[in-house]
This record gives structure tokens, C-alpha cells and sequence, in this order.
């Protein structure tokens, strides 16, 4: 297979960032495998996979680090290989390892690099100022880099990234061994950002923390597009169960028997709280009326009827298998 990109360009669209056929190979193996993939502007897009399911190699690619074996891609209507130098200035890219300069001081790490972003002199200054200010280290201006915590290093690589605002931000594990203050800091700082307008593509194994800061997610396995969507598109799509939490008034073990005892219920478990029974149907199409009428019929009284919801992580654990190339 060819190692030069497709010249065969796809039409410009108003997306942040597009993939088409996206491939990259390192040798016999194949660490994306024609992938393609919409980022819409604004977008805090949260891209999900296991360790090795290519999340690393196509961020890399579209902060210009690597080219496509095959396809195309492209961030804001510029293709990541003809018009490399166009994308760098427009995006921001924070790998999930970097090294940082521990014995400079916070302003003198970061005007190196608006310095190397042709930030002019009178300007850099300021521009420091609102950074810091962004992530929230303005007192830590003067102090050595390799005195501060993991978290504010994270914060600082960060500021780092958007010395030349950038309108793309592609974020890898940013909170990677954080402690959950940390974490949580991080994310605020990640919103603020996106209310300020730009466009963050962040990878994370904390699917729980994406689940509610993410508008939109994708996932891939094997260098594939499995999901593409709004985050509460993956579940409807994937929720392959009709399961309910039930409560009865009284005698809860007999309302185990009765469901039990049921063709139409696959499942019928006590949860851990002693309280509630989770219920699984049988046939994807019944409904929980189904439940009601034994529970109704069988004499006992119900107190809760409510579908079970599948979080990011359970329908992550029922699509995916965690294998790589």
C-alpha cells in the first residue's frame, strides 16, 4: 500500500476537524484502519479506547507529528500534510508525556515558547498574564517548574498550549495521574474553554468524568470507528438490555419468586442496596408494564419502576473488547 497521503480531496466543510479514510501503518501493523471522523466547531469532543486502539496516532496525525499512510485529514478546511504549517497555528496539541524545564521559572518556560510561536516581545508579556489566569496559577509566575505539584505541571503544559490561542485543542490524557482535585480542576478549566469558544478533541480512560463534560464522544477499537455521536446517542444506540430497578412495598423475596418464575424476565436480582430488584426482559420489545402486571397481579404493592440506566462505561465494557492490531 502506498505511503503518500490521497491527493483525492474530499470538499471543504464547515467541520473543525474531518478524517477520511484515515490509515497508518507502522509496518505490518495497522494502527488506523480507514477511519472517519466529524469534530464540529465548539465541540468538547471525548475520544474513547483502549490502550493501543489508535486514539495516540490519529491525535498525532492531526497535529501534523505524523502522516496518514492512506486518507485525508483535515482541521479547519487545512490538510494536515499540504498545509502542515497552517494547521500548527491554529491548533494546540498536549501529548499525554512532555517534558517540561524544571529548573526555568513559569514565565521564563512559557515565553520560550511564545517566543518560538513569533509572539512579539511587548505582546508576550500579557499574553502569559492570561494564561496563567486561565488555568489558574497567576501566583505561581515565579516559581521553579520542577517545585510545583504533578497537577499544576499538567495546568502549566496546558498554558503552554495556548500561548498562540489556538482555535484546536487535541488533549491526550490530560489528567493522567492526577489526584481527583486535580482532575476536577482540569475539567473546569477544560469547560471554560469551551465556552470561550474552542474546539477540545480530549482522550481519557476517566469515562465517567467525559460522560458529563463531553457534548460529544467517539470510539474506536482496532484503529476503527465503532460510535460517533452525542453522548447520550452511544447508549439508545448500544443498549442492547430492557432492564428495570423495581421496589416493592413488602416481601421482596416474593416478589423475586414471581419474577422468577416468569418466561418474559431473563434476570431477576436483589441489589446490593436490599431494596430494589434489578429486572432484565427477556425480549428487547416488551416494556415494563410487563413487570407491573406480575408484581400488580401476584398481590404485592409497587413502590418503584425505573429503567436502568447505562452509563459511558457500561456500553464502553458491551461494544468493545479491548483489543489491538
Amino acid at each position: 500500500m502506498s505511503d503518500e497521503p490521497s491527493t483525492n480531496l474530499p470538499p471543504v466543510t464547515n467541520a473543525a476537524v474531518e478524517t477520511f479514510g484515515l490509515t497508518r501503518h507502522y509496518g505490518n501493523l495497522t494502527a488506523l484502519n480507514s477511519l472517519d471522523l466529524t469534530v464540529n466547531k465548539g465541540d468538547l469532543f471525548g475520544f474513547i479506547g483502549s490502550n493501543g486502539a489508535g486514539k495516540t496516532t490519529t491525535l498525532r496525525i492531526l497535529s501534523t507529528f505524523l502522516t496518514p499512510s492512506t486518507g485525508t485529514a483535515r482541521v479547519l478546511g487545512h490538510d494536515v500534510v499540504s498545509e502542515a504549517d497552517q494547521v500548527r497555528r491554529i491548533l494546540g496539541y498536549m501529548p499525554d508525556f512532555f517534558g517540561v524545564y524544571k529548573d526555568m521559572e513559569v514565565t521564563e518556560y512559557l515565553d520560550f515558547f511564545a517566543a518560538c510561536y513569533r509572539i512579539g516581545a511587548a505582546k508576550r508579556e500579557q499574553t502569559i498574564n492570561d494564561v496563567l489566569e486561565l488555568v489558574g496559577l497567576s501566583e505561581k509566575k515565579g516559581a521553579l517548574i520542577g517545585a510545583l505539584s504533578r497537577g499544576m505541571q499538567q495546568r502549566i503544559g496546558l498554558a503552554r498550549v495556548l500561548v498562540h490561542d489556538p482555535q484546536i485543542l487535541l488533549l491526550d490524557e490530560p489528567a493522567s495521574g492526577l489526584d481527583p482535585r486535580a482532575r476536577i480542576e482540569m475539567m473546569a478549566i477544560l469547560q471554560e474553554l469551551q465556552r470561550l469558544g474552542k474546539t477540545i478533541i480530549i482522550s481519557s480512560h476517566i469515562l465517567s468524568e467525559l460522560e458529563t463534560l463531553c457534548n460529544r464522544v467517539a470510539i474506536i477499537e482496532k484503529g476503527g470507528l465503532i460510535y460517533s455521536g452525542p453522548v447520550q446517542g452511544v447508549q439508545s444506540q448500544f443498549s442492547k438490555k430492557q432492564a428495570y430497578r423495581v421496589g416493592v412495598a413488602d416481601n421482596i423475596d416474593r416478589a423475586m419468586e414471581l419474577l422468577r418464575e416468569r418466561t418474559e424476565v431473563a434476570v431477576a436480582e436483589l441489589e446490593e442496596s436490599g431494596d430494589r430488584i434489578r429486572v432484565e426482559l427477556a425480549d428487547s420489545q416488551e416494556n415494563a408494564s410487563v413487570i407491573a402486571s406480575i408484581i400488580v397481579n401476584g398481590g404485592l404493592q409497587l413502590t418503584a419502576l425505573e429503567p436502568e440506566e447505562m452509563n459511558l462505561e457500561d456500553v464502553f465494557l458491551q461494544v468493545t473488547r479491548g483489543e489491538t492490531q
